[in-house]
């Protein structure tokens, strides 16, 4: 990734986050098992928004493919810790 592609990676994540936070909204039209308010919205936007950020600052640092991968991995695995300890408490 070059220096000016950043804004465009921005959209991109930005755009990835509004589309994964509809499978919730389409949800709740269809079901009462789903019933998130703004805040959660919110939470799980800025999750996602952030740990797409985070891929991509911390890919543009790196030229291997396979430290890409391990990138992708631990952000993968920070989201979905954080995210568990928001939704169910796993570390209480």
């Amino acid at each position: 990734m070059t220096p000016a592609s950043l804004p465009v990676a921005t959209l991109r994540v930005l755009l990835v986050t509004g589309l994964l936070l509809l499978a919730p909204a389409l949800a709740m039209l269809f079901t009462d098992e789903v019933n998130w308010g703004i805040g959660d919205f919110l939470a799980a936007g800025a999750l996602l928004a952030g740990a797409g950020m985070a891929y991509v600052i911390l890919a543009r640092r790196t030229r291997s493919p396979a430290h890409r991968a391990l990138v992708a991995a631990l952000v993968l695995l920070a989201l979905a810790t954080v995210w568990a300890e928001l939704a169910v408490g796993i570390f209480h």
